[in-house]
């Protein structure tokens, strides 16, 4: 084995992965639906930043199809890997359980970015600068919690881009079904 050998670095692969405990995902998933709504019936000044939007057949759709975009660009690349090297396929126990994760945490992070953050933001500047600041609050996840680096910023930044436009559009309740979604499909079984 050469000196270049042994210090080539594996190149990263682009993929998510949750635990294979199905009961844990519900447990998380429950206790941040639970955090979110003493959070939101503690913060009444707070809550009134949140604007909802309507739950229609059109709030639906456009949260839904806001997923999509949103993990479509990783989606492809990781295309261009090999199954089992991003993490292998997900287990066939977990997808009744997955969106519902998928939904309850990121309504959390909705709540608190596009409902609080975005909105006290309005009053103030604009959407985009709130997008720009749920990008720059992943940096430190982009590089201690994950080897993901300068593509994890660019994909909440582009998925913030998406969600801040959704909640301007439609509210809170497309931009968490947005978020859900390409969580879903990111670690689901299409990734």
């Amino acid at each position: 084995m050469s000196r270049s050998d042994i210090h080539r670095q594996p190149p990263r692969r682009p993929w998510l992965r949750f635990t294979d405990q199905a009961g844990i995902l519900l447990l998380s998933g429950l206790g941040t639906l639970a955090l979110t709504v003493g959070v939101l019936r503690l913060e009444g000044g707070l809550r009134s930043l949140v604007r909802w939007g309507r739950l229609t057949p059109t709030t639906l759709a456009w949260g839904i199809g806001g997923g999509v975009p949103a993990a479509g660009p990783v989606l492809l690349l990781s295309l261009l890997t090999p199954m089992a090297d991003r993490g292998g396929a997900v287990a066939v126990t977990l997808l009744p359980v997955l969106p519902a994760f998928s939904l309850a945490g990121n309504l959390a992070e909705e709540v608190l970015f596009r409902g609080f953050l975005q909105g006290r933001l309005e009053q103030r500047t604009s959407a985009i600068r709130a997008a720009l600041l749920f990008a720059a609050c992943h940096a430190s996840l982009a590089s201690t919690v994950t080897d993901a680096g300068w593509p994890l910023l660019t994909f909440t930044l582009y998925e913030g881009l998406i969600c801040a436009f959704l909640r301007l559009r439609s509210g809170v309740i497309a931009a968490a079904l947005a978020h859900g979604t390409a969580i879903f499909l990111l670690a689901g079984a299409l990734a």
